[in-house]
């Protein structure tokens, strides 16, 4: 029972944590378009690090933002089926189906990312004060994440807790109705 309560302490705190980083990356790609509109339009003389840290900004808040929406198993699925099978081949779908992105994720996101940082760490940026293979450390850093989470699906699948795929509204026909 500690050990649960530790766990769920831990995630509310990466969950905390990452939403919070999400906000402030936000917040600064909105203050780098911002500017880079205001030295083109009204300064005349567009700022040139700002596009290229605006690109990169928005990078890692997309791909944290991915990691957030998997731990909240708010990401896109298509649950039509396997909602309607009985709840232990559900558990069977959900296991293959967090395996199969867990592969991808463990191979491109992690190991190929650190190559891809690796190869480009000495790699100067013209624009920023970073190197390639520090922007590209958002890859395997988004991908651990991922798999942290993607590795509690998997263990709460295999828990008592597990409860299956349960049909939800649909939510045109609410708004429909309204």
């Amino acid at each position: 029972m500690a050990i649960r309560k530790l766990m769920t302490t831990a995630r509310a705190w990466l969950d905390n944590t990452l939403r919070t980083l999400c906000v402030v990356l936000f917040a600064l790609l909105v203050a780098l378009v911002a500017w880079q509109v205001f030295t083109r339009l009204v300064l005349g003389d567009p700022s040139a690090w700002t596009e290229e840290a605006a690109r990169h900004t928005f990078v890692w808040v997309s791909l944290i933002g991915i990691a957030i929406a998997v731990g909240e198993k708010a990401d896109v699925i298509m649950d039509f089926l396997v909602e309607r099978l009985p709840r232990s081949l559900q558990r069977v779908a959900d296991l293959l189906a967090y395996a199969a992105t867990l592969s991808f994720v463990l191979y491109v996101m992690v190991f190929g990312g650190l190559q891809q940082s690796i190869l480009a760490w000495g790699q100067r940026n013209p624009l920023l004060p970073l190197t390639q293979g520090q922007l590209y450390l958002v890859l395997p850093i988004s991908g651990a994440l991922l798999t942290i989470y993607l590795t509690i699906h998997i263990v709460t699948t295999f828990s008592s807790r597990y409860v299956g795929h349960v049909g939800q509204p649909d939510e045109d026909l609410e708004a429909a109705s309204l």
